[in-house]
Order: C-alpha cells, then structure tokens, then sequence
C-alpha cells in the first residue's frame, strides 16, 4: 500500500488554517513517522487520511485511488487506526473490543466465525496479552489499553497502519515492545511520535510539521539535526551517532546551554 497526500489544506472553524499545502508519501513497507510541537497540526492530517476530515483541497491516494471514492466500509478495509485517545470506559471484554477489528469484512448482523476468533487471538499474542481475553476493558491499564486497540488495529487486516501517539500510555519497555513489533510485521505504517530517540530509531523516514506546513522531510540522519530541532522546538539538544546502535542519539540540554560550547561538543549538525 502506497500513502500519497497531496498539496492538502484545511481550515478549521473559524477559518484558521491548520493544514497548509501539505505533501507526505509513505512508500510501500515503510514505518514513516511525523514528528512536530504540539499544534501543529499532526492529529489534523491523520483524520484527512483516515477520512473523518474532508480538506479544503488537495487529496489523499491510496495506491493512486483518491480517498473520497471509497466508501467506509472499503476504507476500512484499507487503513487501521489506532487513535492516542482510549474507547473509553465501555463494559467490553478484551476479546470483544479486538473483534471490533472484523467489522469491515463482515456483513451487517453477521456473527463472528472461526476465522475471526484466530485472527484475534493471534494479535492479542503479538501484542502480548494473550489469556486477557475475559478481562473486563475498564479493569485495564492505561498501557494494556493502548495494546488492546493495537490488537484491534491488526486483526482489521489492513495493509496501511495509521497511529496517534502509539506509545502514549505505555512505558518505556512496552513502547519499545509495540514499535518494533509495528516494525517486524512489515505493514505500511504512518505514525505521530513525541520521542524523537524512538523516532530516530524505528522510522524509515521522518516528515516535521510545524505550523501546518511540512518542514523536513527524509531519513532521520537527514532531518533530526540540532539547528531543525532547535528552529521547530525551541530547545538545545545534542544531535550524535550512537556508538552501539548505529543511529542517531538526541540528548536535551539545559536551557541557556552555551551555543559556542555546544558547537563545539555537537559539530555541525
């Protein structure tokens, strides 16, 4: 599945704009990840790709299929979304929440098959919740919530996954655990990421919003540089190749860090 967004716009009530010419492509296979401070318009662009927002222009192809053709059930079909919010405090078991994932390929009314059943029991193992199943959706943790609605994002069987903050309620084991299990599977995924070190790690590519408009696009080592982070966030960080993984490292600095000092630890970048 291949993610083109085109030259996007949109204006919220009010006429403010949020979204300004936005261009983004996720190539097949690809764990793409968008970076940007608060506002900026990240959960904006996710809804005109999953459909919930319609843009003032611009478009959003799906293999060169234009969104707006596609009924929601066939969208659903396509794209899996995991939001950074939870479904609330529903009196679901977990397994019943994770079977929501089948509805795009069941008929209205239709009840569950075998079929089903697998799927859903094999995410809740990927994610690792297996004999959860019973568990009553309110009695979980904010983590193990997180996990469930990941489980339901896979057993829609879908070849783009689209994700809000995927580590948002989860520790640092558990973050790590889910994105490199995203990144195992091989599924075309487009995520929001707060932490640029998890960034830098798991995506192919990374695009920065800032003030709805695309500020950088391209591999982590092209795009997580101190003077973008600086321009974008507003703090000091020092930008360097870990020594064991071989990717790059974004240390915060303390405010007022001297700039003559940090040129000189941090180089160039």
């Amino acid at each position: 599945m291949r993610l083109e967004v085109q030259n996007l716009s949109w204006c919220a009530a009010g006429g403010v704009k949020i979204l300004d010419s936005v261009d983004l492509q996720v190539a097949p296979g690809s764990f793409t990840g968008i970076i940007g401070p608060n506002g900026s318009g990240k959960s904006s662009l996710l809804k005109c790709i999953y459909g919930v927002i319609a843009p003032d222009s611009g478009a959003v192809h799906l293999d060169g299929e234009d969104i707006r053709r596609m009924k929601g059930r066939q969208l659903a079909r396509k794209i899996a979304v995991v939001l950074q919010e939870t479904v609330g405090e529903v009196h679901f078991t977990v397994l019943e929440i994770v079977l929501m994932g089948r509805h795009p390929h069941r008929h209205p009314f239709e009840g569950y098959n075998e079929e089903d059943l697998n799927i859903a029991r094999e995410s809740l193992t990927r994610v690792g919740l297996e004999g959860m199943e019973k568990r009553p959706f309110p009695t979980l943790s904010g983590g193990e919530k997180q996990r469930v609605l990941l489980a339901r994002a896979l057993t829609q069987r879908a070849p783009l996954l689209v994700l809000d903050e995927p580590t948002n309620h989860l520790d640092i084991r558990h973050a790590v655990e889910v994105l490199s299990l995203i990144q195992s599977m091989g599924i075309t995924t487009l995520a929001v990421l707060h932490d640029l070190n998890l960034a830098a790690f798991y995506c192919d590519s990374i695009h920065v919003l800032s003030n709805g408009r695309i500020e950088a696009c391209g591999a982590p080592g092209d795009v997580l540089t101190a003077r973008l982070i600086r321009r974008v966030f507003g703090i000091q960080t020092l930008v360097e190749t870990h020594p064991i993984t071989g990717r790059l490292s974004v240390t915060l600095l303390p405010a007022g860090w001297a700039q003559g000092r940090l040129t000189e630890t941090a180089g160039p970048r």
